[in-house]
């Protein structure tokens, strides 16, 4: 057992303590007195109540286990069961009509739709992956998988064993654009035959091969841009409340062989992330309660990174640079 603290009231786990006061209130502004102090109190008003909850939990318990006992085997009369669990409290009546809504939630949670990630808090790969998904290369994630085939010359590797192989890229290239042909129209013409991005008088207008300029069909799908408006080098546009970003820098090997420069097209993906600390029989000791909010900890000030073994390599895997989503509008012009 860990070596413990006094503090007030409170027997705290040494090695917590230091946590605490080492790590979570630094820059909070919150005084270490002032913290143990004020939680001193409130574990004084919940023990209690919470003692009387686990009494009433053990209470139910005996109460089905008598009755299980008394009526072994299958249940073969489920009228009189319920009426038994209602009896005892484990079942409130029927409170007839109930209408749940949306009000003041998240709109990641309350209007969008898309995935969400649960992952435990105790593995710091996970919850760093689960993280940076909010954003994610399309040309990366049809590149690497097997969502488009290697037909016709489109391995992943290239015919000597490159890393990189144009005719795949070519590829995911064209899927992307067509992708944007789906999700955000041009009034005529194709993002495929697309060589420049600019955006005019707050309206996004593309240069076509065959000479012509178009916007998009719904200018209000455009959110804003960045860097100098003749030549952004990224636009990013809004279909049904999810975004896609078109970056575009022409010093890449991609951007360099895109007539618009595109380099990437970068999706909203995983909506949100549930970093679980559900498995409570794996975390139950100080070190391992010190393990899980360290990992939460670093996910919040963006300081947690895990070294990551993959293909004989060792690399360190952090949070991703906060990308200029919606979230930061000052991002966006």
């Amino acid at each position: 057992m860990s070596n413990r603290t006094t503090v007030h009231g409170l027997q705290v786990a040494t090695n917590l303590y230091n946590f605490v006061n080492e790590q979570v209130l630094p820059g909070t502004g919150v005084e270490q007195a002032a913290f143990w102090a004020g939680f001193d109190k409130l574990v004084a008003d919940l023990a209690p109540k919470n003692a009387a909850l686990l009494a009433e939990r053990d209470r139910l318990q005996a109460e089905m286990d008598a009755w299980h006992q008394a009526n072994p085997g299958p249940i073969k009369k489920a009228k009189a069961y319920r009426k038994h669990l209602e009896k005892i409290g484990y079942l409130v009546a029927d409170p007839g009509d109930v209408k749940a809504t949306t009000k003041n939630v998240d709109a990641e949670l309350a209007t969008q739709a898309g995935p969400q990630l649960v992952v435990p808090i105790t593995n710091a790969r996970y919850a760093l992956n689960a993280a940076n998904a909010r954003w994610g290369s399309l040309y990366d994630a049809l590149y690497g998988t097997d969502a488009l085939s290697e037909e016709d010359g489109a391995t992943k590797a290239g015919p000597n064993g490159e890393a990189y192989n144009p005719v795949r890229g070519a590829k995911v290239i064209n899927y992307c654009r067509h992708v944007l042909d789906r999700t955000a129209p041009l009034q005529k013409g194709s993002h495929v035959d697309s060589t420049g991005y600019a955006v005019v008088k707050g309206a996004l207008q593309v240069s076509l091969a065959n000479g012509q300029t178009v916007g998009l069909k719904k200018a209000a799908q455009l959110v804003g841009y960045q860097g100098d408006a003749a030549a952004p080098t990224a636009v990013l546009l809004e279909h049904n409340g999810l975004h896609l970003e078109i970056r575009i820098n022409r010093n890449t090997t991609i951007g360099a062989s895109d007539a618009a420069g595109v380099s990437d097209l970068v999706i909203e993906s995983a909506l949100s992330t549930i970093l679980d600390l559900e498995d409570s029989v794996a975390v139950v000791d100080a070190d391992d309660k010190v393990q899980a909010y360290g990992n939460w900890l670093g996910i919040l000030k963006g300081t947690l990174t895990e070294a990551v073994s993959k293909g004989g390599k060792t690399f360190t895997r952090g949070l991703n640079p906060e990308s200029c989503s919606p979230a930061w509008k000052s991002c966006w012009a």
